[in-house]
């Protein structure tokens, strides 16, 4: 009985302390406003999904509040009415994620819990090709990592943190796209699931370059902010302003304002390390370990690894442990089995495998778990034959190889390398499959600059159809 008192009580104070409810039409500033202009709004303002708040439910007016919130947000006068101004500028080109985020009334920092993250491109629009895409979404990420310690490492399938795709209507994620020139597309902030996701509006027309459509490169780059844990800003200089603004590749400078907005959640650009990264020109430069994880080239030297995709050419070091804190340096081999989604890297006579970032329960495994002898010391190179569904491993002068569906290896193994790959004669640094379709193979050279996506001077292709 006492709650209900109370409970009653409240609602007696909240019928006095609001407002009376006011119709429908006293929103409407003039007669030129109509009925279906009306419905836009309440549809537009309705689709906001952080608009909800403790006042906005206690409001007997919510489309009243939210042109109020909007009109304050864009500097207009605050009337609460839809009036022509506040209704040409809810139709203009603009993002879909809300003006005014459910976390502004109850500030905190959404952000991702570390510097380096994976995206994936799920399809594409066919306004572009798709080297126009990856290239309009490679320059987006970049005016973020330029002023942020952030990393982003591109996969080519399986789920990333911020996965991309373009979509029309209802296109799975709760919140519909409107059709052409209206919301160009959406985000979700860093989390599970929907987590960092972006979409883009199909039904829009895309360009890389042009004016007279919606370039990819200004809007992706202004979701990607969304994706990272920023709101919109009322600076209409900012790249986080809502309402599309071309802005070209060329000579694009990001305001101070989303300079600072990015660097209070991820802090400066700071790509220092302890150790210096090797010179790609030193002519006693050699690999540890060459793979492709997920399409993407990655190559181990000492404490750091270099990473390529044909768009980003990821000529910064970054230090292993940034990624894999549990991993060692120095990785002796790695090899990607796509089947299983697995990576295994090797160091000594221990063995790790990883999914994403995350190490496997049980692991590290030793080397003689895999019927190597547990004489062997360490192997020197591994690559995983797409083909075959066997693994090859290079120790020395031999080569053993296993079976991945049997867990065993071959019989017959070990065997001579130059026996069985004319022109490799002395031990292999690195090895790995590329796109399935041939072998390449790694060993020092002297005085040789070696470039390392171009891998010129320092290639020795099988010399026979064993393997390829």
């Amino acid at each position: 009985m006492k709650m209900s008192v109370s409970v009653a009580l409240l609602l007696c104070c909240l019928a006095y302390c609001l407002p009376l409810p006011v119709p429908r039409m006293a929103t409407l500033e003039t007669d030129a406003i109509t009925d279906s202009d009306l419905d836009f709004a309440e549809v537009s303002c309705s689709s906001n999904p952080h608009s909800s708040s403790l006042i906005l439910f206690l409001s007997l007016d919510p489309l009243a509040y939210r042109l109020q919130h909007m009109q304050s947000f864009f500097g207009q006068e605050i009337t609460g009415w839809l009036d022509s101004e506040t209704l040409d500028l809810m139709k203009q080109p603009r993002c879909g994620v809300p003006d005014v985020a459910e976390y502004n009334f109850f500030p905190r920092k959404i952000k991702w819990p570390t510097y380096n993250l994976t995206y994936r491109i799920v399809n594409y629009a066919p306004d572009l090709t798709q080297e126009e895409v990856d290239q309009s979404i490679h320059l987006a990420f970049k005016v973020w990592i330029d002023v942020t310690p952030l990393n982003f490492f591109r996969l080519s399938f399986g789920t990333a943190d911020i996965m991309i795709s373009f979509g029309t209507k209802e296109h799975g994620d709760f919140f519909p796209f409107d059709g052409p020139f209206s919301q160009l597309a959406h985000a979700f902030p860093p989390g599970e699931n929907f987590g960092g996701d972006v979409h883009f509006d199909d039904d829009e027309t895309w360009t890389n370059a042009t004016r007279g459509a919606f370039n990819l490169f200004t809007v992706a780059a202004h979701e990607i902010g969304h994706a990272l844990g920023l709101d919109h800003s009322s600076n209409p200089e900012a790249l986080m302003y809502p309402l599309y603004t071309y802005t070209g590749t060329r000579d694009f400078v990001l305001s101070e304002d989303d300079v600072e907005g990015i660097q209070a959640l991820y802090g400066p650009e700071e790509r220092t390390v302890n150790a210096k990264a090797p010179e790609r020109c030193d002519p006693n430069f050699s690999v540890d370990a060459i793979t492709e994880i997920h399409g993407e080239k990655v190559i181990f030297k000492d404490i750091f690894f270099w990473h390529q995709t044909s768009q980003m050419t990821g000529e910064n070091a970054t230090v292993i442990n940034s990624v894999w804190p549990d991993l060692p340096n120095q990785i002796d081999a790695a090899y990607e089995h796509p089947g299983k989604n697995l990576v295994l890297m090797f160091r000594g006579k221990k063995i790790w495998a990883l999914k994403g970032h995350v190490i496997l329960e049980g692991y590290p495994k030793k080397l003689y778990e895999l019927g190597f002898p547990r004489t062997l010391q360490k192997v020197d190179a591994a690559f995983h034959d797409t083909k075959t569904g066997k693994t090859k491993f290079f120790a020395g002068y031999k080569y053993w190889s296993y079976d991945e569906q049997r867990h065993s290896m071959e019989n017959g193994y070990p065997k001579i390398i130059e026996k069985d790959f004319p022109g490799i004669e002395n031990k292999i640094d690195a090895a790995y499959q590329e796109n399935g379709k041939f072998s390449r193979y790694f060993q020092i050279v002297e005085s040789a600059c070696f470039d390392i996506f171009r891998m010129k001077n320092s290639v020795v292709p099988a010399q026979n159809n064993f393997l390829c």
